[in-house]
């Protein structure tokens, strides 16, 4: 059972009993952009994957959840595998175009890299 500690700053104790801590937790303030305003990337990539292609698409800004579901409607409809981690969407196998065509059609603004 693990406990998560909420980091409080450089206060260890106050005397004023009026005092209370303000949480700025920036990834509560984190919302994500409508698909119209995000600028979307769209690349292929080998490089330390065994040269195996992957598609990777870069450049979301929003809440983890709303890129984890994002990324599994892509793996469906492409009908592959793949994962989200580290604010990108990594999709086995060169799938650029699909890609591109799916998220215009969702409404986001899309770029492929490196053709």
């Amino acid at each position: 059972m693990s406990s998560k500690k909420k980091h409080t700053g450089n206060i260890v104790y106050s005397t004023n009993p009026d005092y209370h801590f303000k949480d700025n937790d920036p990834e509560d303030e984190l919302s994500t952009l409508p698909p119209k305003q995000q600028n979307l990337i769209v690349l292929l990539d080998k490089k330390a994957r065994a040269g195996k292609a992957v598609t990777l698409i870069k450049g979301f800004i929003g809440k983890d959840e709303d890129l984890n579901e994002l990324g599994k409607y892509l793996k469906t409809k492409c009908g592959v595998g793949g994962t989200v981690k580290d604010s990108e969407i990594i999709i086995q196998g060169d799938f650029r175009q699909k890609v591109k065509l799916l998220l215009e059609e969702k409404e986001y603004k899309v770029k492929i890299s490196g053709i």
